[in-house]
């Protein structure tokens, strides 16, 4: 997805929040206080995979089929790394300083002994990955999640999440690209390498779940918790997390 398409989206993204925020009290509610906004969210949930069986789904079919697995590999590894440098940051502003230092060390090595982190020469001397963005900083500071929410193009989210998701673009590094051209490439085989890592999970996730928004909602909301509470490490990250349903 090039700069092109992120602008529509994100414009999107925000008449969606304002039509949550203004619909709040006409919106029926689904009777689960995660989700107060189901109707609206399985509309926009349904245009996304529109969206995807039209045109991510083949496109990034044809990338796994047609590209070697060493090329594709070594995209993802270059995109993880870039992740890297924004997941130290917030490590940093959450005062997680072991985790900060892990991606940090992670993002000098990849960067001088991985070729720009086509090598995920980190990973051979156990130095893990902890992935944060600004949505799991403002979680760790105690901004509740508030409902759930799927944006259009960007899928699940909460109201915190997506609030949070302004600052993790802006601060991008493929936003620094100066080159138009190599930066719209940039975004585009980004979300292509996404969707092809996904490919499997989501063949499971369609012959598995019965009603596979639930499932995809469900999901996303521990997982949410989980990567806040940093798992076993807070017995809060298993407890169910109700919001109280707009008035």
């Amino acid at each position: 997805m090039n700069l092109d398409q992120i602008r529509p989206a994100r414009a999107a993204m925000i008449a969606v929040l304002a039509t949550v925020w203004l619909s709040g009290c006409a919106t029926v509610s689904s009777g689960n206080p995660r989700d107060p906004w189901e109707p609206l969210n399985r509309s926009v949930s349904q245009f996304n995979d529109g969206v995807d069986a039209m045109l991510l789904k083949p496109v990034a079919t044809v990338y796994r089929e047609q590209v070697p697995p060493l090329v594709r590999t070594g995209v993802s590894n270059f995109f993880g790394n870039l992740n890297d440098v924004w997941s130290f940051v917030n490590s940093a502003l959450q005062f997680k300083l072991q985790n900060a230092a892990d991606n940090l060390a992670r993002v000098q090595i990849n960067s001088l002994f991985g070729v720009l982190g086509l090598f995920d020469v980190a990973s051979s001397f156990n130095i893990d990955r902890h992935s944060e963005d600004f949505g799991q900083t403002l979680g760790h500071w105690g901004v509740p999640p508030g409902p759930y929410l799927v944006l259009p193009f960007f899928g699940p989210s909460t109201l915190r999440d997506a609030a949070g998701m302004p600052v993790d673009r802006r601060l991008d590094l493929a936003q620094r690209i100066g080159n138009p051209d190599v930066r719209h490439a940039t975004y585009t085989l980004r979300a292509v390498d996404r969707r092809a890592n996904l490919l499997r999970v989501g063949i499971v996730l369609e012959e598995a779940a019965l009603d596979k928004y639930s499932f995809t909602r469900d999901a996303y909301l521990q997982r949410r918790r989980a990567e806040v509470y940093e798992g076993e490490d807070d017995p809060r990250a298993s407890e169910p997390e109700v919001n109280p349903a707009p008035r």
